[in-house]
This record gives C-alpha cells, sequence and structure tokens, in this order.
C-alpha cells in the first residue's frame, strides 16, 4: 500500500504542475494579442438591399432591381417606401453594408460585393454624408465625392452592378469612410493599421 501511494505521488505531482503550468500559458495568451488578433490581409463587405422588383422595374427600367428572392417571399421595400423613409429621416435598415466597420492590414485588399438587387457604389469620401439623389438624402448635402452622379467618371467607377464585385488595394494606414452615392445611409468605416498591428 504503501509503494502504490509512493508511486502515485509523483504522478500527481506531475499533472498539477502540468495543468499549473497549462493554466499560465492559457492567461498569458489573454494578455498579449494573438497573431490572429492582427489585421487580416483581406477583408470583405457586402452590399444589401430589398427592392421590390414590381415597383424599381415600372420607375427605372426593365431589370434594374433583379431582387427576385425577396420579392417573391414578401420582404421587399418598393421604391415609394424607400424614399418615403429616406424622406423621414429613417432609411431603409434593409440598404446596408455589412459590416460598418472593416479592420484591414496595410498594404492588403478589401473585397466589395453586391448581393443585393439593384446598383450601389461604394465611393470614399472625406466626411459621411448626402448622395446625388436629392429625395434619399434627408436634407444632407451631397458631398462632393459624389456630385454629379454617374456623369462623373470618378462616381461611376465605384459603381458595383448586381452580383458584381470590385477590389480596393492600397489604401494608407488610418481611417477610411466609404458610402453609397445613391443611398447615402450605406456606409462602412475602413480601420488600415500597419502590419504588426501596431
Amino acid at each position: 500500500m504503501k509503494s502504490h501511494v509512493t508511486k502515485t505521488a509523483p504522478l500527481m505531482t506531475w499533472i498539477a504542475l502540468v495543468t499549473v503550468a497549462a493554466m499560465h500559458l492559457v492567461a498569458q495568451d489573454r494578455s498579449t494579442p494573438a497573431a490572429s488578433e492582427k489585421p487580416p490581409a483581406l477583408a470583405q463587405v457586402v452590399a444589401l438591399d430589398e427592392c421590390d422588383p414590381a415597383s424599381f422595374n415600372a420607375a427605372l427600367g426593365h431589370g434594374f432591381c433583379r431582387n427576385i428572392a425577396l420579392g417573391a417571399l414578401g420582404f421587399a421595400t418598393t421604391l415609394q417606401d424607400l424614399f418615403t423613409k429616406a424622406a423621414a429621416g429613417t432609411p431603409d435598415p434593409g440598404w446596408d453594408f455589412e459590416p460598418d466597420v472593416v479592420k484591414l492590414r496595410e498594404g492588403g485588399t478589401l473585397v466589395v460585393t453586391n448581393q443585393g438587387g439593384e446598383p450601389h457604389t461604394f465611393t470614399e469620401v472625406k466626411q459621411f454624408g448626402g448622395g446625388f439623389i436629392d429625395g434619399l438624402n434627408h436634407g444632407e448635402a451631397t458631398v462632393p465625392e459624389c456630385a454629379g452622379g454617374f456623369s462623373n467618371v470618378a462616381v461611376a467607377k465605384t459603381r458595383i452592378l448586381q452580383g458584381s464585385q470590385s477590389q480596393i488595394s492600397g489604401l494608407s494606414e488610418g481611417t477610411h469612410h466609404f458610402q453609397c452615392c445613391i443611398h447615402p445611409w450605406m456606409r462602412t468605416e475602413v480601420h488600415v493599421t500597419e502590419t504588426n498591428g501596431k
């Protein structure tokens, strides 16, 4: 019996030491930034909307809104409702860039995908503000970067059609503001940091 205790004691001591060491490593890992916490070299933003094909296409032309799935399920917003909500200062939350805030490593690439039913722009602006359609601005002045709409080549180059994507690279360190020049409440902040995350 005595020899059994003697053989078990070193084993128990070893298990206790391993457990304490593991707990120390876990605690240390939580207090220091992990490699996975560094900003990614690739990030994605998704453009979403809930356009009603019948009302949008009747006013804006056949095929303008291709949001067939949502329309069939009854979740779509009519063109009139979109303008009414925007004028009231409560723009439709179904029109959105997701996520609202993105972290990206300097030198990384931002991929913007339009999963909505209508075109959007992903335009970098100095400050958030109104787009080029007054009825959707709720009194905000059109920001200079959106002025002129699609007749402005700089705006037209930021257009993302339904089902397509755009890749943005070469963003400098700091905070960058992007908005849709059509639906100006669609906004994303991109925080670009150095490779080492500092």
